[in-house]
């Protein structure tokens, strides 16, 4: 059984995740430039990036999961075995939303490129913002990744 404190503080870290997800895929400059000419106004409106659109779509995902999982533990007619796999489900959802954030800063910091990740059990995809298209920067994204895993993982690398 799901003791509250557990329940609390699981609630309380998957706000904060998704909370730290959408503050660092929301993006910085909506509106790059307004300049008002007498009676005309210019209104620059900067296009997101893909990545930036891959992340939301990501986060608002991850969201609605940890919702219906929550939804379960909450409700009166699961039973406790349900519970639980919900609440080790909710903990899986978080691990690997934070595996995926941790190989972006690091390809950020290695590579100085933003990126998208997204784990599906064995297989990573990697979008990566780039105009650099070379099959090295590929391999060293790929063997990049698989450090951070003991078993093989399938991984592909997208650049946009």
């Amino acid at each position: 059984m799901i003791e509250k404190k557990n329940l609390w503080f699981l609630t309380l870290f998957s706000l904060v995740l998704v909370l730290s997800v959408y503050y660092i895929t929301m993006p910085n400059d909506l509106l790059d430039e307004v300049t008002i000419n007498d009676d005309e106004t210019k209104v620059n409106v900067k296009e997101t990036s893909i990545i930036e659109t891959l992340k939301t779509e990501d986060a608002a995902l991850l969201l609605d999961q940890i919702n219906n999982y929550k939804a379960t533990i909450a409700s009166k007619e699961a039973s406790n075995d349900d519970k639980n796999k919900a609440f080790d489900a909710i903990k899986l959802l978080n691990q690997i939303a934070s595996m995926e954030e941790l190989l972006e800063e690091k390809i950020k910091l290695n590579f100085d490129l933003d990126s998208f990740i997204k784990i599906e059990e064995d297989q990573i995809r990697v979008v990566v913002s780039s105009n650099n298209h070379s099959s090295k920067l590929a391999n060293d994204i790929m063997k990049l990744i698989q450090e951070n895993f003991e078993n093989k993982q399938y991984i592909s690398v997208n650049f946009k």
